[in-house]
């Protein structure tokens, strides 16, 4: 058996593996299931629109985002983003990778499939290819999906997704606003702080206040604001009187 033939055999496998976790899904009919299986496989051929996520393009060549992410998932976001403001598909995009996102909080199976690390970039590629196609997603979210597979970074597509969320939220004058406490707060505080966190905000900009619990943090409290972040923990601080202590030392 060629090499050709083997590869194409594993991503059919690869494809009937991960189909099934969708079969019982509202996003796929069993028609396109059943399309998905009879497909005869070839090489992935990545389309114009793909290249636009290579995270080695000239930023000349990009549409600058109104808020910048560092880190892999800001790339990969940035280029997205980029692509679907030249063809205008901001929304669409956004729409249907919240929602395949969500099918990954609830989908163990697929989610599994996403991390095994015993099948090749090729196999997860053509697979999660396939899957998009039978989902419905745009030509911009499958090439996504598609090269974050060929690049062996299809991992971190919570990520990616959660970046261009926050490059969407600024791009409709959202800033979004984590605070995290080592605690629970009430509503009351919740209150509180949102008030006192719009003083920081622009005219026409609006927050999005979102609250997370880390007991690590001991106390205080660490606030990220869009592309800043302030750690005012006391973890933080005993950390730094730590290391006052150990250079005097």
């Amino acid at each position: 058996m060629s090499v050709f033939k083997k590869v194409c055999s594993s991503t059919q496998r690869a494809i009937f593996v991960c189909c099934q976790r969708f079969k019982r899904s509202s996003f796929v009919s069993s028609f396109l299931f059943k399309s998905i299986l009879h497909t005869k496989m070839a090489a992935v051929r990545f389309s114009v629109l793909t290249r636009s996520f290579s995270t080695s393009n000239s930023a000349r060549q990009l549409v600058k985002p109104p808020v910048q992410i560092f880190g892999l998932e800001g790339r990969y976001a940035t280029a997205l983003y980029s692509a679907a403001t030249k063809q205008k598909q901001l929304d669409q995009v956004e729409k249907e990778l919240v929602k395949f996102q969500g099918q990954l909080k609830t989908d163990a199976k697929l989610k599994e499939f996403i991390s095994n690390p015993t099948l090749k970039r090729q196999v997860k590629a053509q697979a999660m290819g396939q899957v998009a196609k039978a989902v419905g997603l745009s030509p911009l979210s499958s090439n996504l999906l598609v090269t974050l597979a060929d690049n062996g970074r299809l991992k971190s597509i919570n990520q990616v997704v959660n970046a261009f969320k926050t490059i969407m939220a600024a791009h409709r004058g959202e800033v979004v606003c984590e605070v995290t406490t080592a605690k629970p707060i009430d509503d009351a505080m919740k209150k509180e702080l949102e008030t006192a966190l719009k003083g920081f905000m622009k005219k026409g900009e609006t927050i999005l206040l979102t609250t997370k619990v880390n007991p690590d943090i001991i106390g205080g409290m660490v606030v990220s604001i869009g592309d800043k972040y302030v750690d005012m923990s006391i973890a933080s601080k005993i950390k730094k009187y730590s290391d006052i202590i150990s250079s005097a030392l």
